[in-house]
């Protein structure tokens, strides 16, 4: 969502000072931009404060006849007198109309200036995001728009994975909107209001691919230590990207989790090409196609779950569920390609399964059930 530069460095301001509520959902913006109204409030309270005293004072109106009497005057609707004025008193009620009249006019030209502005408008927008944002789990913060990201977005969105955009590019709105994605503001990624805001205590994870290698840093070291101060389950997932080799180890050792290095990848693939292109062929149609019969997924075992203390051999995942396995992660991080059946499922492991997208579904859900279904006992 775009903010004007002004309010960006209101908000600044605003944070500097912990002592004082984080504004999250932009409440004190609203209050910040709503200022405009104070004074022409603040003169209409006067005016009438003045013209009921002056009719109570000058002819002895009730407070009623008073209140009434400088009501319709101020407002120049012409319904004419509720009892006999003086001739002091109508020399008071044309200065009250022409007090009036430019109070009136003031309220509505801030009306105008405040409407015209469009602040208060793409503040509304933004707050509307940022609730929305707060009701999502299970997400990925990605972190600069480009176009890794926007491959990355999209491949999420045909997965149904939630996601939410964070640029402090001013164009963000104006490509997000094109690109259609849900949930996504204008902020610097890395100030912990924009964590915040994210909501990245409900989240699965951290995308950062900013062409910048010191944004990578600074948002991993940002995110690494919101998660010690913040978050009491397991880690966030952190993947980045990094021109050599030698900086990706360098990520790796600040807290990124897994780290991509394009040139690498690129090489590889090339000499894929190369060397065996019947091999790269495979690949086109089985990992890289959009519409592949087949998919590979990386499923969590929660404490509570069946699987838990079970062998591979023992769970018949290819029997019953039409899934493999083809690697198991445990709780300290240790990956294990192609494990035996003999292989134990410890409790907040990740199986990686590979199967029809169908198939994984519907075994992501037997994995979390917390007892074991009736056909791995009949087989």
């Amino acid at each position: 969502m775009k903010i004007s530069k002004s309010f960006l460095e209101f908000l600044e301001k605003s944070g500097e000072n912990r002592q004082k509520k984080e504004d999250i959902f932009l409440d004190q913006a609203i209050y910040y931009e709503l200022r405009h109204f104070r004074l022409p409030i603040l003169m209409i309270v006067l005016t009438m404060l003045f013209g009921t005293l002056g009719y109570m004072i000058i002819d002895g109106f009730s407070l009623m006849d008073a209140i009434y009497q400088t009501g319709i005057t101020f407002t120049t609707v012409g319904f004419g007198e509720t009892a006999p004025i003086s001739l002091l008193g109508r020399i008071f009620t044309i200065t009250l109309i022409i007090v009036g009249f430019a109070v009136f006019t003031l309220a509505v030209g801030t009306s105008i200036n405040v409407v015209t502005n469009g602040e208060v408008t793409n503040i509304i927008k933004v707050r509307r995001m940022l609730h929305q944002i707060a009701r999502i789990k299970k997400h990925f913060v990605i972190y600069y728009l480009n176009d890794y990201t926007i491959e990355i977005a999209n491949n999420l969105r045909k997965n149904h994975i939630p996601f939410v955009v964070v640029d402090p590019s001013p164009e963000l709105e104006e490509r997000a909107k094109k690109l259609k994605f849900p949930y996504y503001f204008q902020a610097e990624p890395h100030t912990e209001i924009a964590i915040k805001r994210a909501n990245l205590g409900m989240a699965k994870g951290v995308i950062t691919l900013s062409e910048k290698e010191a944004d990578n840093i600074a948002l991993i070291v940002s995110v690494r230590l919101f998660e010690q101060e913040h978050r009491k389950r397991r880690p966030f997932q952190i993947i980045t990207s990094s021109k050599s080799s030698s900086s990706a180890e360098k990520l790796r050792k600040l807290g990124a989790d897994s780290v991509v290095v394009p040139t690498k990848l690129t090489a590889q693939r090339i000499s894929t090409m190369a060397i065996s292109p019947d091999l790269e062929n495979l690949l086109e149609a089985f990992l890289y196609a959009n519409k592949t019969a087949l998919d590979m997924e990386e499923i969590f075992v929660p404490k509570y779950s069946w699987l838990v203390l079970q062998r591979i051999k023992e769970v018949k995942m290819q029997e019953i569920f039409n899934v493999s396995i083809v690697g198991i992660r445990n709780f300290e991080g240790e990956f294990t390609p192609m494990p035996k059946g003999d292989v134990l499922i410890t409790a907040e492991s990740n199986l990686l399964l590979i199967g029809k997208v169908s198939d994984l579904k519907y075994a992501k859900k037997i994995v979390n059930r917390i007892e074991a279904p009736a056909e791995v006992q009949l087989i």
